[in-house]
């Protein structure tokens, strides 16, 4: 009996394996079912972005469904939301005036803003009537060749939301142009630019010759330094430019990066000092009609030549340039503020840059190389020195962020993590501390505003409620003076609130992955005052999509809860088995886990559409908005902290479901989750079985200093002698090339000027060496976003996962078919 029953179970076994083995097609007509390109058409908008007027506390947006677009004017104080117009009225009127057919549904309406008496809006209708250029005359003295002397014409109308009158402005003013090398004075009198590595300004009137001909050459410039050389300059440079480039665009004008005083007399800028810092480069190998190089300057960890920074003033009263005398460590790094708030969407026309502080100091930070030590200095201009208010010392790095600056500047709103918790201090002009404003085991992301008359803080926070998701965000506020907490947007959902400037009123958008998104008004105490919108996804659903499914879990600890998102396919059956795959990011900077509605669903909804469950999940050392300890895990191990953890994730769920195959396990990421998900592969490569890493930074030791200093940690070390060295040193990627089992496509795109390709092609070159079986993709003209090979590179990754996971090796067509029918043959 007891043989025939292991005889039973073993044809049972043979049975389930052969099931297992046998291939599954994979499901291209799905995925492609929710192409970025369909899902453009089936969602709209999904959250209200309020544009806040001045003078009172109403505000206006813009919502989109299946129906069409529609504008409203929000009154908090009347507790009222209308409509702006009679869509149907105003169609028939644009139309009598343009005399091309429009209707309720298809208002092309563009540049809407309020005009100063905020009851009147003017808006843009772009018709079908060809009219001779504005300005063709001046294009044609400039180039007799030109021969483009057509443009469709744009009507201008004003409308009175009072009286609902429609006018059309025959004689608009010319639009101001943006011009992008401009750094405009709070006062408009001066403008301030870069070009030939130097400073210089113009006063008004020869900017607006520069807005309406840039080339005019009878503008006056004043020039205001003559030390500026090539990596040693005032502003411009950057990266993005070929070396031919560069050559074509030298005698243009460039931004350069001041920050002034509100008197507009006075104005601060960085000046970094690279030219000993070491070439990189990357050739544009499709570049018409011979290849170009691009050549940057970038600062690798543990390199002794780094940026030299300087923080240089200048006064126009006294006419003198100053470096000023900030040296604290060596190689630090200076970190300049502007003055403004978070910023509330306003319908501002001119937003100038300032600096924090007033007319007679401004603040700013001084890190050292190691990110242990911060110190928040102000600079006093009229002693001419620098007063260190608040330091932060940490045994591993520190992050912060920008001090506020209340009641004229005699108190000063700080963040820091120096308890293990992200909270908010209140400290003095002279860097006393007064009060902690918020402590507990949860932790501050930002402020919203700062009510100074009445003496809240308003801020955004995560973890402090019992039985949510950690990680979702709501909007709160504390007492200056000490005191509760209060929670102003309660629900088990992820907040996005935006609130005005006095505290009185805000916006909350809330969802989850798995609810429609939904927003509505709050007052500055938390009372809802109405709903205002809930996202249209009636499209979505009818295409079949549904949502995911949010699960906890524990780390490799067994201890420490972690949080993910899994994705099914649309069409899943419950006793069917699949193959899962991990989409990771590895952090610390942030988790790639939503944690509400999105459409962008490439690497998650969509790629589960193939037959797969996909899921996302954090790791000990990800995300910064937990506790320091959490977001400090990695610190010293940036290879491997984060694998036990995506490794407990697969066997946990396995455990749980039946329908996840724990023998057919895919991991996939980009940048460094590109990295993370190599390093998967060759550390647990009997876990693991296929991967598709793509722009992976696989040796960080070649990424650039600040992310991989950062969160790696470089070694300060002082020689008796008083002399300070940097020691970096971090395992990498290649140095397991030797324990690779599965299948793994590596992917980068050959001008990737962030992650380098020779990340990717030394992963290569140590696979060939020790004599693996590989796939590597190079992505044409592609930086590290993939840009317009987005799509391609989607399908090949499908391709990739459906043969290797699913066991579907049946060659896809040569020409993508889900890419192809999708575009319409013209030709």
């Amino acid at each position: 009996m007891k043989k025939l029953y292991l005889m039973f179970a073993m044809i049972l076994s043979v049975g389930f394996l052969q099931a297992q083995d046998s291939p599954t097609k994979g499901n291209y007509d799905l995925a492609s079912r929710f192409s970025p390109e369909k899902v453009r058409k089936m969602v709209f908008t999904t959250r209200v972005d309020p544009h806040w007027l001045k003078k009172s506390d109403r505000f206006w947006y813009t919502y989109e469904t299946s129906s069409g677009r529609e504008w409203y004017i929000v009154d908090p104080v009347a507790r009222t939301k209308r409509a702006f117009f009679d869509k149907d009225k105003l169609a028939a009127e644009i139309t009598k005036i343009v005399r091309d057919p429009f209707d309720a549904q298809h208002l092309p309406i563009t540049s809407l803003k309020f005009l100063e008496d905020e009851n009147t809006i003017e808006f843009k209708i772009r018709s079908t009537q060809d009219v001779v250029k504005k300005d063709w005359a001046e294009i044609k003295e400039k180039n007799k060749n030109a021969k483009d002397s057509l443009e469709k014409k744009t009507f201008v109308f004003r409308y009175n939301l009072q009286n609902q009158q429609l006018t059309e402005i025959t004689d608009p003013e010319e639009d101001a142009k943006r011009l992008g090398w401009a750094n405009i004075a709070p006062d408009s009198s001066k403008i301030v630019f870069a070009k030939h590595e130097n400073l210089y300004w113009m006063d008004k009137e020869n900017f607006l010759k520069a807005v309406k001909d840039d080339k005019d050459s009878t503008i006056v410039e004043h020039q205001l330094t003559t030390d500026g050389v090539k990596d040693y300059g005032y502003g411009g440079g950057g990266r993005g430019e070929d070396n031919v480039e560069e050559e074509k665009n030298k005698d243009n004008r460039k931004r350069a990066g001041v920050l002034w005083s509100e008197d507009s007399k006075q104005f601060i800028i960085t000046r970094s000092d690279v030219r000993e810092v070491k070439d990189l480069w990357v050739i544009h190998n499709t570049r018409n009609p011979r290849p170009t190089l691009e050549t940057y300057k970038y600062a690798m960890p543990g390199e002794k030549e780094q940026p030299i920074t300087d923080l240089m003033y200048y006064s126009f009263e006294s006419g003198e340039m100053k470096k000023l005398d900030i040296a604290t460590f060596k190689d630090q790094t200076v970190g300049l503020w502007g003055a403004t708030r978070p910023v509330v969407n306003r319908d501002d026309d001119f937003t100038p840059s300032i600096w924090h502080g007033d007319n007679d100091n401004f603040y700013f930070s001084i890190t050292s190389r190691d990110l242990k030590k911060i110190d928040i200095v102000r600079w006093n201009i009229k002693e001419g020195k620098k007063e260190v208010v608040i330091e932060e010392r940490s045994n591993t790095y520190i992050d912060i962020i920008k001090p506020e600056l209340i009641n004229n500047g005699t108190e000063i709103v700080h963040w820091s993590e120096r308890d293990g918790w992200g909270h908010f201090y209140l400290y003095d002009r002279a860097g006393n501390l007064k009060r902690q404003l918020t402590s507990g085991p949860f932790h501050t992301d930002r402020i919203g505003t700062i009510d100074e008359k009445g003496r809240f803080l308003y801020f955004i926070a995560n973890g402090r409620e019992k039985g949510e998701d950690p990680y979702y965000e709501h909007m709160y506020r504390v007492s200056l003076n000490g005191g509760a907490i209060t929670l102003l947007n309660p629900g088990d959902y992820n907040h996005t609130s935006s609130i005005n400037d006095k505290g009185t009123f805000f916006v909350n958008n809330y969802s989850r992955v798995n609810t429609v998104p939904a927003s509505a008004l709050h007052d500055g105490q938390g009372r809802k005052i109405m709903d205002l919108e809930e996202a249209d996804l009636s499209s979505l659903f009818a295409a079949g999509y549904q949502f995911p499914e949010p699960f906890k879990f524990k780390a490799d600890d067994g201890i420490t809860d972690l949080y993910g998102v899994m994705y099914k396919p649309f069409d899943f059956d419950s006793t069917k088995i699949y193959p899962i795959i991990e989409y990771v990011y590895p952090g610390p900077q942030t988790e790639a886990v939503n944690k509400d509605f999105s459409a962008g669903m490439d690497r998650t909804d969509r790629l589960a559409q193939f037959g797969f469950v996909v899921v996302t999940l954090g790791n000990r050392g990800g995300h910064p908005s937990r506790s320091k300890w959490y977001h400090n895990y990695g610190y010293g191990n940036l290879r491997d902290y984060g694998l036990a953890d995506k490794k407990a994730a697969i066997e946990q769920l396995a455990d749980r479901h039946a329908f996840i195959d724990r023998n057919r396990v895919g991991i996939h990421g980009h940048s460094g989750g590109g990295f993370m998900s190599t390093a998967a592969m060759l550390v647990y490569p009997d876990i693991f079985k296929v991967a598709v890493s793509s722009a992976g930074n696989h040796e960080n030791n070649i990424y650039n200093r600040w992310w991989s200093e950062k969160h790696h940690g470089v070694k300060e070390q002082i020689s008796p002698k008083g002399d300070t060295t940097f020691v970096y040193s971090i395992e990498k990627n290649p140095d397991l090339a030797k324990n690779l089992k599965g299948r793994l496509l590596l992917t980068t795109g050959d001008v990737d000027n962030n992650v380098h390709p020779a990340g990717t092609i030394r992963m290569a070159n140590a696979l060939i060496q020790a004599n693996k079986r590989f796939d590597l993709l190079l992505l044409p003209g592609q930086r590290h976003g993939y840009g317009n090979m987005t799509e391609y590179f989607f399908w090949k990754m499908g391709d990739y996962f459906v043969q290797h996971l699913l066991g579907d090796n049946t060659p896809p067509p040569v020409d993508m078919l889900e890419v192809q029918r999708e575009k319409a043959l013209t030709k």
